[in-house]
């Protein structure tokens, strides 16, 4: 069960079941620790990557698979292939949001809506049958190159001031952005296992991933 009270590492692996099954291992599980199947990652592995995952590690697995339309059956899918928590866009139409809210209330998953391109997240949240259980304010991959654009923080008030809801940051999350995140009100801070030669920020596959959770959690107590 995730509490409020505490502030929760997901990491992210984006690349495939080698980097898995050549990392996870080695990171002990603790209860701050999220183990997150990136959407490439399922583009790439598909269910079976999920499934692998869930061998691997026993806490909450994210499946990051990004629901914009057919809600039940893809709740339905990652669930079955191991997942507790999975993501929707915020940008999917209304009654696709309230399906899967209402198929993760279900299948006793937790619900999360990513708003990357969302401006305004709380009006996404206002249409809503009822929250969702995580709401994730995302600067995306393809926007860590825009000089001066960063992860939507000035939202996390407005939202707070109306939902029970936890707050994910994700987006170029480095130890730094981190603690920014935490300052900011997130509870859940994503940091993405990046591969050598990829321009992104995160925890580089070359870099003790084992050594650099410790640290992040640390960051973010």
């Amino acid at each position: 069960m995730l509490d409020r009270k505490k502030r929760y590492l997901q990491i992210a692996f984006n690349s495939d079941l080698n980097s898995v099954e050549s990392i996870l291992p080695y990171i002990e599980e603790n209860e701050r620790i999220l183990i997150e199947a990136g959407t490439p990652f399922i583009k790439k592995e598909g269910m079976r990557g999920i499934a692998r995952i869930s061998q691997l590690w026993g806490g909450i697995i994210v499946a990051d698979i990004k629901t914009s339309d057919g809600a039940i059956g893809e709740v339905q899918m990652v669930k079955e292939a191991g997942a507790g928590a999975v993501t929707v866009l915020g940008s999917a139409p209304i009654e696709t949001l309230n399906l899967f809210i209402e198929e993760c209330k279900k299948l006793e998953m937790y619900s999360m809506i990513d708003m990357i391109g969302i401006e305004e997240p709380l009006k996404v949240i206002k249409d809503l049958k009822s929250p969702p259980d995580v709401v994730i304010l995302h600067k995306g991959r393809d926007e860590e190159s825009t000089r001066g654009k960063i992860i939507g923080y000035k939202n996390v008030n407005k939202i707070r001031s109306k939902y029970n809801v936890l707050i994910s940051a994700a987006g170029g999350v480095d130890l730094r952005e981190a603690r920014s995140a935490i300052f900011n009100g997130a509870n859940i801070v994503v940091a993405n296992i990046v591969s050598e030669g990829q321009p992104w920020t995160g925890i580089s596959e070359s870099d003790d991933v084992a050594e650099m959770a410790e640290k992040f959690l640390k960051t973010i107590e």
